[in-house]
């Protein structure tokens, strides 16, 4: 049935923010007459009003609900304002509505839009008993439960602008419309508003905007140490300068435009330069801040102490100097309670004066085996009554340390005996054997140095020949004769040339040779076997033997082809470099004949001044034992010392030279003063000098 409302045209609802502007809002007025009702929300405010008696609102409400029950329609009262309820009201109102036949109570709150939904929803089921029976939640219940509600939503909602929103420069409308068809945002909108909304988008804006300052001011400060090293790395440049006198002097640097930027207007972080990704340059004033103050003073912390190093270390070497516990070959942890002190623990670790301790042991292990060398060639005639094989015996040996122990050059490398008696040893090779491999000066050799001087000044008649010939033409030639009996030089010779290519050609350190073997195994004499032939001239010899037969066969063809040669002009195999090898293919040799064939061979080797390979020494071994990293260093001895008898290439180049005009011997000593630059410079460079027939020195 109609129930008269007494309210016929006045508006059917209205808020305070409406009063007096009543035209700006849509228009619903009562209608006029007998209105259907279904049922009534009787509110009553639980907040403590100003001039507001609490008992007499219950009075109205208690007067107003006598009147809404003669309607017989369902009344739910509702407490509003919760939010901001006093105690004693909540319960007040409890007890009203329990004396009202047990009325049902919503409490509520509009502004924090709590149990607003339940108390319509409550009504509702009053009116239709086909509906669900709500379930009424107390206002601080539901205020919970609508907290975790939005807390997730909240969530929701800030993960969707964190992957939307990747640039601080972000406006919110754009990202608005983007956001709006997402559940995400239509959540939070509902639960908490669009003003809420758009306050996390802009703290999240906040944020990355801090964020991208922060990465820039961390990579200024990261640079900012490599500027301070490259435009003042002098400490006494800014040890005494003020932070302003310094910064003045940073700008007049020539590379200040490098590192740094000054900008018009400041903080640089306030800046268009806070966007510059591409100028990496560091804003002046950044100089000024607390970061930036403590790196310019762990600069100079830094000058400081390295400077403090640096004296440490020129303190401990003048130390090292003047120390007489500091002797040659002394180790470290001997030397160290005598050189350290307190001062130098403070400042480096002990690993740092361990290399300049090292560093300064070589010098003095270089200068005292120099001063050794010395006092050996002072006591040459030490080592003149040696047998012809250069190996002392341990009397020798201890004869001439007792004539050297009194001196103190020998005594200073009393504690690298070892390398003293190498030294003794290599100083009798090199008195037997003088060639500038075994010279004790080493690079500073005379003969190496001349060798050096003339080939820099001079083309040997090989290198004309390959100058003119044409590019492709890149292989020069061995010619090697291998002397052997019972079949031992054909063997050998087979084995050769199974590591060479299909047209007998040899790579020798990259570079192609071709090789030309001429094994021999019978009387030398007869023209079949002869070391040299019209088409054939050798540049070398290998010799084999496996007995003492055919050892004896070897030496005999040696001594017969030197006699045959003997007074000819041209070069003969007594000028030939000889390697001598000990075959040992069948291993059926015992201990004791294979040790005496080694002495017998090196005994020959000695008397026919070449080189002596043996299995145990060189690990050179024969037939299918050879390998070709063996061969190739045999064939590159011959091949340097093809190469310093000048008999590389053709020969027709030295027939057409001129006799020399006048022919000079040098004496020259290594180590001294004077040096072969000296001495051959001002004759190599005259014009009329050209390479000697000989090929051995220079004409004019």
């Amino acid at each position: 049935a109609a129930t008269k409302l007494a309210s016929a045209e006045k508006l059917m609802y209205f808020c305070t923010d409406q009063l007096g502007l009543e035209q700006d809002f849509e228009q619903k007025q009562m209608p006029d007459g007998k209105l259907p009702v279904d049922g009534f929300l009787l509110c009553v405010d639980v907040s403590r009003g100003m001039n507001r008696n609490f008992d007499d609102q219950l009075k109205f409400v208690s007067n107003l609900y006598n009147q809404l029950a003669k309607t017989k329609k369902a009344i739910v009262v509702v407490l509003t304002k919760c939010d901001e309820g006093v105690e004693r009201y909540i319960r007040d109102a409890h007890a009203f509505a329990l004396g009202k036949k047990n009325l049902q109570v919503v409490e509520t709150s509009a502004r924090s839009n709590v149990n607003v939904d339940l108390a319509f929803s409550t009504l509702v089921q009053l009116v239709d008993k086909s509906r669900g029976k709500a379930k009424i939640i107390p206002y601080f219940e539901a205020l919970k439960q609508q907290s975790q509600q939005i807390a997730a939503a909240k969530d929701k909602y800030e993960w969707l602008v964190s992957r939307i929103v990747k640039s601080y420069n972000e406006a919110w409308p754009n990202v608005c419309r983007r956001m709006q068809p997402a559940a995400e945002y239509q959540d939070y909108v509902y639960l908490e508003g669009t003003h809420k909304a758009k306050k996390l988008f802009l703290q999240h804006v906040q944020r990355l905007k801090q964020e991208h300052v922060e990465r820039r001011r961390k990579a200024y400060l990261t640079l900012l140490p490599q500027a301070l090293d490259a435009l003042v790395p002098d400490l006494d440049e800014i040890d005494h300068l003020s932070r302003a006198k310094a910064e003045k002097l940073l700008e007049a640097k020539p590379d200040f435009l490098k590192w740094f930027v000054v900008l018009e207007e400041t903080p640089w972080d306030a800046t268009s330069h806070v966007d510059a990704v591409d100028n990496e340059r560091i804003p002046f004033d950044l100089l000024e801040t607390p970061a930036a103050e403590q790196l310019y003073e762990a600069h100079l912390e830094k000058l400081r102490n390295e400077r403090k190093r640096a004296e440490m270390r020129r303190a401990f070497r003048e130390n090292l100097e003047s120390s007489p516990f500091v002797t040659p070959g002394k180790p470290w942890e001997e030397a160290r309670s005598f050189i350290m002190n307190e001062d130098f623990y403070l400042w480096l670790e002990e690993s740092v004066y361990m290399d300049i301790y090292g560093k300064h042991q070589k010098q003095l292990i270089d200068k005292a085996k120099e001063d050794f060398q010395e006092l050996l060639l002072e006591y040459s005639e030490l080592f003149y009554e040696l047998e012809l094989d250069a190996k002392p015996s341990k009397e020798k040996m201890g004869v001439i340390q007792e004539v050297l122990g009194e001196e103190q050059r020998f005594k200073a490398l009393q504690k690298l005996q070892a390398e003293r008696d190498a030294l003794i040893l290599k100083h009798i090779h090199f008195v037997y054997h003088p060639t500038k491999e075994t010279c004790p000066s080493c690079a500073a050799c005379v003969d190496a140095r001349a060798e050096q001087l003339l080939g820099s000044r001079f083309l040997r008649p090989a290198e004309r020949h390959h100058k003119n010939q044409a590019p492709s033409d890149s292989v020069d030639r061995i010619n090697l004769v291998i002397l052997g009996k019972d079949g031992l030089a054909r063997e050998l010779a087979n084995e050769i040339r199974a590591l060479c290519t299909n047209d007998d050609k040899y790579v020798i350190e990259g570079k192609m040779y071709e090789l030309a073997l001429r094994p021999i195994e019978g009387n030398v004499r007869l023209p079949v076997n002869a070391f040299q032939t019209p088409t054939f001239q050798p540049h070398g010899c290998l010799c084999l033997y496996n007995s003492k037969e055919s050892l004896s066969y070897v030496v005999e063809s040696i001594e017969k082809s030197r006699e045959s040669t003997i007074g000819r002009r041209e070069n003969h195999p007594a000028q030939l470099p000889l390697t001598l090898i000990l075959v040992n293919k069948r291993g059926d040799a015992s201990g004791e004949t294979l040790q005496s064939l080694i002495q017998q061979g090196q005994q020959i080797a000695s008397k026919l001044q070449c080189v002596f390979l043996d299995p145990a020494a060189a690990g050179i071994g024969y037939g299918r034992n050879v390998n070709e990293k063996q061969i190739g260093q045999v064939l590159k001895g011959l091949l340097d010392s093809k190469r310093n008898l000048n008999l590389v290439g053709s020969t027709s180049g030295l027939k057409d030279a001129p006799d020399a005009d006048l022919r000079i011997v040098m004496c020259l000593m290594c180590g001294d003063p004077v040096g072969a630059d000296d001495v051959l410079l001002p004759i190599l460079q005259l014009q009329g000098c050209r390479p000697a027939l000989a090929g051995s020195g220079s004409s004019m």
